[in-house]
């Protein structure tokens, strides 16, 4: 299994679509459609009916975005960055921004 690009909790900053330029936190990451749910982002309105259990009117949610359309926000100056991995040298894994060399996590 390759190491995530990603993940749960990173800030993000979307780049196309009519949230274009929001930025948000991963809120879900679904590895298998290759897409991830942002906070605050792509909210998709369902009109429910009532029922005996729940009252209907608008249901508001974060539907999933592909994750080509999402960039991961620099630490160092708060702009969407490609990442790259480096090896540490205890031999982890490190993510890291290919704008500024700023480790992104570790």
């Amino acid at each position: 299994m390759s190491a995530a690009k990603i993940k749960k909790g990173d800030k993000v900053i979307v780049l196309s679509g009519k949230d274009k330029g929001k930025t948000g936190d991963v809120a879900k990451v679904l590895v298998k459609d290759s897409k991830v749910v942002v906070s605050g982002v792509n909210i998709a309105t369902r009109h429910k009916k009532p029922n005996q259990l729940q009252q209907g009117g608008l249901e508001r949610t974060e539907a999933p975005l592909h994750i080509s359309n999402v960039a991961l926000v620099d630490p160092k100056d708060g702009k969407a960055t490609r990442v790259r991995f480096e090896t540490s040298k205890d031999g982890k894994k490190v993510r890291v921004s290919a704008r500024t060399g700023e480790k992104i996590d570790g």
